[in-house]
């Protein structure tokens, strides 16, 4: 049985762009140098919104507000499966890369789908579709 594990990104917009991390090497190379939406794995016994401003706290020296849940999906990679809770969240700091190789600020309708992990790619329809393509 595959490893699942459970994920808290979050959705930042800023100026009609939103936010994305790029990810560096991986031993998974369906997500190696790929977009997604910041976050990280939840962790037993924490709530997802706890686990997101943690993450962001330790990825990017990020401070959050957390908002509503955005999308809820779960997807399943050859090696494991995720399930992926994306929340609106409003920067409250700036931030500072610390593990990933890169991010930019990605207007919808700039988003290729290609460029992004699987499982993120889910939510990108929903973004061009809701915000303007």
């Amino acid at each position: 049985m595959k490893k699942h594990i459970q994920v808290a990104a979050a959705l930042l917009f800023e100026k009609g762009k939103i936010f994305a991390t790029k990810r560096g090497d991986s031993p998974y190379k369906y997500v190696a140098h790929k977009y997604e939406f910041p976050g990280g794995k939840i962790e037993e016994g924490e709530r997802a919104e706890d686990a997101l401003k943690r993450e962001l706290r330790e990825e990017l020296d990020l401070e959050v507000k957390v908002g509503g849940l955005y999308a809820k999906l779960t997807h399943e990679y050859p090696d494991f499966i995720i399930t992926l809770f994306v929340y609106e969240c409003e920067a409250l700091s700036d931030f500072v890369l610390k593990e990933h190789e890169s991010y930019a600020w990605i207007s919808p309708a700039e988003l290729k789908e290609e460029e992004w992990a699987p499982a993120d790619v889910e939510v990108l329809g929903s973004i061009k579709r809701i915000f303007g393509e």
